[in-house]
């Protein structure tokens, strides 16, 4: 089955919570509400004609004005994907875990926590996953300032060539 097709179904299930849908090639997307995520998931995952039993990956994205996150679903048995998104807002990022639906949603979803700062909500295990548990703010949202040291610690590296370029000079 096409993405689009999976798409349709979705809108005929789930109407006005099928938000958008985006033929953009190569993948088209379905954009959800996220109170109705884990149930669209769940219909992804159990319903036979679909059987999505793969979360392949699951992503976090940092737009200038919402943060979303990204699914992408595979289906082994039939052979067919497809991409759903949620939009959150910035300030306070927020949508229930998936983890009840894929097992492969745990590490995905930590580390979208730790490096994006979104709260999946009922996850069994919210932690950092990359960054030390203290580690002030998250890595890849537009907004994060590097701390110039941590814990007495430098974080800011020269680059070898300004490194090559101030040797040269002496």
């Amino acid at each position: 089955m096409e993405p689009l097709q999976i798409y349709e179904r979705l809108k005929e299930r789930f109407g006005e919570r099928v938000l958008e849908t985006v033929e953009k090639k190569p993948d088209p997307f379905a954009v959800v509400d996220p109170g109705a995520l884990v149930e669209i998931c769940r219909y992804l995952c159990d319903g036979p004609e679909l059987a999505m039993d793969c979360l392949s990956n699951e992503t976090g994205v940092d737009y200038k004005d919402h943060i979303e996150v990204v699914y992408h679903l595979f289906s082994y048995r039939h052979r067919h994907g497809a991409v759903l998104k949620v939009k959150l807002p910035r300030e306070n990022p927020q949508v229930a875990t998936v983890e009840g639906v894929w097992k492969s949603a745990n590490w995905m979803e930590r580390e979208i926590f730790d490096l994006v700062g979104v709260n999946f909500e009922g996850h069994s295990d919210l932690r950092r996953i990359l960054m030390p548990e203290d580690w002030p703010g998250h890595p890849l949202r537009k907004d994060f300032v590097e701390p110039q040291e941590y814990h007495g610690i430098a974080t800011v590296r020269e680059s070898p060539i300004v490194r090559l370029d101030r040797q040269k000079k002496k």
